[in-house]
């Protein structure tokens, strides 16, 4: 077959392809964003007709994978870490379901907070649901895992994770391609019960998953993804997990002294702990997150001899991991560079010019002087940028879709007036419930809807929400007559001023709408225009 440069995301959405899947669902987040996108221009995707239309929010990707599934077709779920928690309780769940057609879900960590709110591992997820995990040390494991992965869901009846990091995600390397699997076709589950979790019926699929662990756990002692290499050097024996392996072998180019168990298939094959502790006289383990597999092996193997990782300070307890941290690990010499001089200081993000956000804040700003500060609770996307300066104009930034709930409690508490700033598409991801929560209440909170038409953080996909939020709020149930469609500019600046001091002394819930296209995919659609019409 033919061989492609491929990011790791690519190489999953191909894998994915070519692995015979109908349908994609996913959030876009940074580092999985790719993913979807590399499906969506996809011909081959095209010409199988593979579903691979953005979703509202995590948990609705989750589930529309679940009903693919449930439907004898194989399906493909993608999101960042955080994304994960959004889609937690169907995810959980669907273990308990298990499957019909292959399912498999792929999370995409962020250690060191590249673009994230937390550094959190997937992988305690995948063991909290007792699924199995692959986690593949380069762009050719990714794809053969994706294609592979199907066929275990299938086989265990269990949804299988796929757990990548940033590095993996937006790093290229050569893949070769296989053979095209035909999709599934339209198939109902043999027991018509089985998606049914009724606690009577819960139970009993309960005991399934339970009775299936040992059959994962055998086949991760089996797996080829798994490789134990035991050299005549007993003193350090070294676990290297997905792309830490990478790193591990980057600072031995010759072939690592050391014996070496590399783990990318998941349960932790016990068998080769065990062989690999017996044969030496410590062990490091070298992984990419949290410290995952060194508590597990200290709870395999649970005697005295050391084991060295993240949790001893050989490796740092945060941020991810690169070759030269490792070798420092092997008190291998190390060229840094020229320390950076204090002169050069770090350029902080900031919006875009021309960008309507830019116009809200400042019209926030003044409106809001006269009611005192540290009452404005924001969310996750571009407008999170006016937490900087010259704005400074927000207090919060936790989750998504935190900032409507927060300030209602905030209104709650006696802080009032409170002020929720949101984008279009974070607002319907998780946004509306909280709405609905303060318009049951008429809680006296004032709404500021930012609507740039896309998700510009993530590139620009189509929002959910796009020509829809005015009559999503009606529907909701605030009040028309507290409910405002602005334009943010600079000519507009006193009247916009006027509208939000005049409903943040509305003792109730108000929306003030600020509409104006994300400069960038404006331009975007510019230049397509113009290509298009020279055409």
């Amino acid at each position: 077959m033919e061989k492609l440069l491929l990011l790791g995301d690519e190489a999953l959405a191909q894998g994915a392809i070519d692995g015979g899947i109908s349908g994609v669902y996913a959030y876009p987040g940074t580092p999985s964003t790719e993913i979807m996108e590399f499906v969506q221009h996809s011909k081959q995707a095209a010409e199988l007709n593979i579903h691979r239309v953005w979703s509202a929010n995590e948990k609705t990707a989750m589930e529309a994978a679940i009903g693919m599934s449930y439907a004898g077709k194989r399906a493909m779920v993608c999101f960042k870490h955080v994304g994960l928690n959004v889609a937690a309780d169907a995810f959980i769940n669907a273990a308990m379901t298990g499957v019909n057609g292959g399912l498999v879900v792929v999370s995409a960590d962020d250690p060191s907070m590249h673009s994230s709110q937390n550094e959190q591992d997937s992988r305690f997820y995948a063991k909290f649901a007792m699924i199995p995990i692959l986690e593949p040390t380069n762009q050719q494991e990714a794809y053969d895992m994706v294609y592979m992965a199907f066929e275990l869901s299938e086989r265990l009846n269990v949804p299988v994770m796929i757990r990548i990091t940033t590095r993996l995600a937006h790093s290229r390397s050569g893949v070769v391609r296989k053979a095209v699997t035909p999709q599934n076709k339209l198939k109902l589950p043999t027991d018509p019960r089985q998606f049914v979790l009724l606690p009577a019926i819960a139970r009993v699929n309960y005991k399934k998953l339970l009775n299936t662990i040992p059959v994962m756990e055998s086949l991760a002692e089996k797996s080829t993804f798994n490789r134990l290499s035991l050299s005549n050097n007993k003193k350090l024996g070294i676990i290297a997990a997905g792309i830490a392996h990478n790193y591990l072998m980057e600072n031995f180019p010759d072939g690592c002294p050391h014996s070496v168990l590399k783990i990318s298939q998941y349960p932790v094959p016990s068998s080769l702990v065990n062989k690999l502790y017996d044969h030496c006289e410590t062990l490091m383990v070298l992984e990419d997150g949290m410290p995952v597999i060194e508590e597990m092996v200290k709870g395999i193997i649970n005697i005295g001899k050391p084991i060295h990782g993240r949790l001893d300070g050989t490796l740092p307890r945060d941020g991810e991991l690169n070759p030269a941290i490792i070798a420092k690990a092997f008190n291998m010499e190390v060229y840094e560079g020229m320390p950076i001089p204090n002169v050069v200081r770090k350029r902080p993000p900031s919006l875009c010019t021309g960008c309507g956000h830019i116009d809200v804040y400042t019209a926030l700003n003044e409106a809001i002087i006269d009611f005192g500060a540290g009452r404005v609770f924001a969310d996750i996307g571009c407008y999170t940028l006016g937490a900087l300066p010259p704005f400074n104009a927000i207090n919060s930034c936790v989750d998504m879709g935190a900032s409507i709930t927060m300030a209602k409690g905030a209104a709650d508490a006696g802080l009032v007036p409170s002020v929720a700033v949101i984008g279009d598409s974070t607002f319907t991801h998780s946004g509306m419930t909280g709405l609905l929560d303060a318009v049951n209440e008429n809680s006296p909170i004032t709404v500021i809807i930012s609507d740039n038409s896309t998700t510009g953080m993530t590139g620009g996909q189509t929002s959910s929400a796009h020509g829809r939020i005015l009559e999503i709020c009606k529907g909701i149930g605030v009040h028309p007559d507290h409910i405002f469609v602005l334009t943010p500019l600079k000519k507009n600046h006193e009247e916009n001023v006027r509208i939000m001091k005049q409903e943040l002394a509305y003792q109730g819930v108000s929306v003030i709408i600020p509409q104006r296209e994300c400069i960038q995919t404006f331009a975007r659609r510019k230049k397509d225009e113009k290509k298009s019409s020279e055409e």
